[in-house]
């Protein structure tokens, strides 16, 4: 055994790090025993002081074994090591005696380490060669970079003494691996067939005469099975285990090892090996982040760690930030370090696989980078053109069989982070840049427009999938699309989460659509009109009036202005803000324009619209909300109607008109028409919308305050709670609808005796209502009623008056003097003066 193999295995019996092996290998080679500390460093490409300081490590290892190195000063130590290991090395009375020397040509540039992270596929590798007792193949396959030449070279120098017949090291891209078995059999065990014979024999002979013991063969970097490894093959003899490295994937007939990225916590583990730990730990989440940013893959974390180890000023944050923004071009990850066997960095690596590709797989892999890094969905079997569906086949097989692209499931795939950077690296280089994504672009708006504003629970989850993508082509790729398409991603990522009640995901993109809009094609476009309405729409369901409002006006006097009073979007701008006065109590407002509205979408799409029984529907909603029962009767019913011919039985529009028109029976006090059409609400909502969703919550409410009204209180109570939580879990605190719930079970307290507990919820809701909508809404007014009723009840008369007063005047102001609300606290106020005073 020569020395510097010698010191490489005493290195991994006394567990030295990495950067502990390299160190002390280079301090104790004989051609360096007179050379100073700052001169190995910096062959090493650190500073004196931390080659210092990791001899100083080597020697509190060493001392387990030798003690007497606790007692010299550090020159002292370094010569009593040096004698110690000589002594050993020379079969004195330390050496393993009884251990006879294995010969082997594991590579000795790669001293031994642990692999971090990897103990599972050590433990695994060596199971499986082990465990055959004929010829063990086994695959350690992954991409570049996942380290499976480490490994394998890892495992064959932890494993040396389970191989007495040798451990063979095979270069599949070096000379004829043939020539490489005969030279190990001659160099280690002197075995020379004649040069006259053929290659195959002489092969046979060395099988033959082979050491005994059990033998490795590794074949290294295997990309012609055919030509580099089956020629070469020893005898089926439980003797010899072969061991392969490769990117390729293998048919099952071959036993594999698939070998991937560490784990997030390995990864890290990795960083602390080769930084300093007290630099990791002051900055730990940007620790995790670069780790997540370079998708865990072992040589990327090695060369950044390396760069991080010569770089003690630079801090984690500034690195990720270059990391970012230079990707796999900056010199952290781009260049090879010398202490690594690796010679290339990770866009070389990855460029060994991409130079295998035909030009149809480099396409499609540079198209895949397009998409966001998630779960790519690619049904193939969807494309009608048989020529392009066989191309995508060929190219996804190619691609999978290099481990460029990794499959989930049936027809699902995912690109490594980094792979990913390459392949669009090398899609920026193409001259089909432009091209592949502006048809990238249009794919993605194609499914897009598959999102409607308001999706079921079936079209949620057939949608999913692809919303990451939506999100990519919205944040990165939106120069790429139409002028007629530029609206359409971010209007439909936003419909897919408000229909969710996912207000806080939808607003942003809805507030981009409007920026990207205006930036693209200026104040005066339709546009601008579709994107105005569609924030103010979200504004209005998160309770953010004041917002929504000069949104909704903008955008009626702008679709005036470029489309004419004879347009449909002029139809759904009068809506849209009729629909902000109704939710504002301003009912006098709202009316007219919903009659607008309703006219002019009949008079331009017909009788027989979605729009129309909208419009229907809301006109019925400002009936009942001015007390006008018997108008608003007919035209729910028309809407109801209209709905279920129009878009079905199972659609959430159907379910809001079958709620709203329960409500006006329960008003007009038709309890059991009511109950039903409460019910049915509620469990289509729950059906088509999920059991989490503000509709569903809206229903709860609805259907408890009909047993509150019938007396059904314990069947109330609970419903209102479960309402009141969900509305909470998805609005958050500050919605009004938040404050109806309280103040509904607030009154179910107050029936039921326990003042106290409906005393606070009322002061919470008419707290917030008064946030939210102002001091002069209908909503006040009927919180301050219930607050003087409850004052009254209880005796305290001073404070329930003056709230009296304050109810009525913003009921006649608001609704006027003939409103039911107004008439009902009028008599309140009436009554309390009557047994108040008398």
């Amino acid at each position: 055994m020569e020395w510097a193999d010698f010191l490489a295995n005493e290195a991994a019996i006394n567990s030295l790090s990495p950067e502990q092996t390299a160190a002390f290998v280079e301090r104790l080679k004989t051609e360096n025993s007179g050379k100073s500390e700052a001169k190995l460093a910096s062959k090493l490409n650190i500073g004196a002081a931390a080659f210092k300081k990791r001899m100083a490590e080597v020697y509190d290892k060493f001392a387990k074994s030798y003690p007497e190195l606790d007692t010299s000063n550090s020159r002292g130590k370094l010569e009593k090591l040096r004698a110690c290991l000589t002594k050993k090395y020379n079969g004195g009375q330390d050496a393993q005696s009884t251990i006879k020397e294995i010969h082997h040509n594991i590579p000795p540039a790669v001293p031994f380490k642990k692999f971090v992270g990897r103990e599972t596929e050590l433990e695994e590798l060596h199971q499986k060669l082990q465990t055959s007792r004929q010829v063990a193949i086994v695959a350690v396959a992954g991409m570049g970079g996942v380290g499976k030449t480490e490994l394998a070279t890892q495992y064959a120098k932890q494993h040396l003494q389970n191989y007495q017949g040798g451990v063979c090291w095979l270069s599949a891209q070096g000379i004829d691996v043939g020539i490489q078995i005969l030279r190990f059999a001659e160099l280690k065990f002197k075995l020379i067939a004649p040069d006259d014979w053929e290659l195959a024999d002489r092969l046979r002979y060395c099988w033959q005469n082979w050491e005994k013991g059990e033998v490795l063969l590794v074949f290294d970097d295997v990309t012609d099975y055919k030509k580099q490894v089956k020629p070469y093959l020893p005898p089926e003899s439980p003797q010899f285990k072969v061991l392969l490295t490769t990117r390729l994937e293998f048919d099952r007939t071959l036993l594999q090892l698939p070998l991937g990225v560490l784990k997030p916590l390995a990864a890290i583990k990795l960083l602390k090996s080769l930084v300093d730990r007290e630099r990791l730990k002051s900055e730990p989440w940007v620790a995790r982040k670069i780790c997540k940013f370079l998708g865990y893959l072992p040589l990327a974390l090695e060369l950044v760690g390396r760069y991080l180890d010569t770089m003690p000023d630079l801090s984690l944050e500034k690195l990720l930030k270059r990391l970012e923004k230079k990707r796999l071009e900056h010199e952290a990850i781009a260049k090879a370090n010398p202490l690594m066997r690796y010679e290339c960095g990770v866009a070389e690596a990855f460029a060994l696989s991409w130079e295998q590709l035909d030009e149809n797989a480099q396409k499609k892999g540079c198209g895949l980078s397009l998409f966001a890094l998630a779960d790519i969905p690619l049904p193939v079997e969807a494309i009608e053109d048989d020529q392009q569906q066989e191309a995508w086949e060929k190219a996804i097989a190619d691609l999978l069989k290099l481990h460029l692209l990794q499959r989930q499931s049936k027809g699902i795939y995912k690109l490594h982070p980094l792979i990913r950077q390459f392949f669009q690296m090398k899609l920026d280089e193409s001259s089909e840049a432009d091209e592949v994504k502006t048809s990238f672009a249009a794919q993605a708006v194609g499914v897009a427009k598959r999102i409607p504003q308001q999706s079921n629970r079936e079209q949620i989850l057939n949608l999913t999938l692809y919303i990451p993508h939506l999100a990519e082509l919205a944040s990165y790729l939106f120069r790429y699309l139409s002028d007629e398409d530029l609206i359409t991603p971010f209007t439909r990522l936003g419909w897919f989460y408000k229909g969710q009640g996912l207000y806080q995901q939808a607003e942003p993109w809805l507030q981009l659509c409007v920026e990207v809009t205006k930036n693209r094609l200026g104040l005066e476009h339709p546009h601008i009109v579709t994107s105005l309405n569609n924030l103010a729409g979200l504004y209005k369901s998160t309770g953010h009036y004041r917002k929504a409002e000069p949104l909704y006006q903008q955008a009626l006097e702008l679709s005036k202005r470029l489309l004419g009073d004879e347009h449909p979007l002029v139809a759904a701008s009068l809506h849209n803000l009729a629909g902000l006065y109704e939710y504002t109590g301003r009912y006098r407002e709202a009316e007219p324009l919903y009659k607008q509205a309703l006219e002019l979408s009949k008079r331009l799409l017909g009788d027989e619209h979605p729009f129309v029984a909208v419009s229907l529907h809301n006109l019925a909603g400002i009936y009942k909300s001015t007390g006008r029962y018997r108008e608003a009767e007919p035209l729910y019913q028309q809407a109801l109607e209209l709905s279920k011919r129009l878009l079905g039985d199972e659609h959430p529009n159907v379910a809001t008109s079958l709620n709203n028109l329960a409500e006006l029976y329960k008003y007009t006090g038709r309890y059991r028409e009511a109950e039903p059409l409460y019910q049915q609400a509620l469990e289509l909502r729950k059906r088509l919308l999920g059991e989490e969703h503000p509709d569903v919550a809206t229903s709860l409410d609805s259907l408890a305050g009909l047993y509150n009204s019938i007396g059904r209180y314990r069947e109330a109570e609970p419903l209102y709670q479960q309402a009141l939580e969900l509305r909470k879990h998805l609005l958050g605190e500050e919605h009004p609808d938040i404050s109806t719930t309280l103040n509904n079970l607030a009154l179910l307290y107050f029936h039921t005796g326990r003042y106290s507990e409906a005393e606070v919820l009322l002061q919470q809701a008419l707290e917030l209502i008064k946030r939210l909508l102002g001091d002069e809404h209908p909503d006040v007014a009927k919180n301050f009623n219930n607050v003087a009723e409850l004052y009254f009840h209880t005796g305290r008369y001073s404070k329930a008056e003056p709230l009296y007063q304050q109810a009525l005047a913003i009921c006649e102001q608001t609704l006027g003097v003939a409103h039911p609300n107004t008439i009902t606290v009028r008599g309140n106020y009436a009554r309390f003066l009557r047994e108040a005073y008398r």
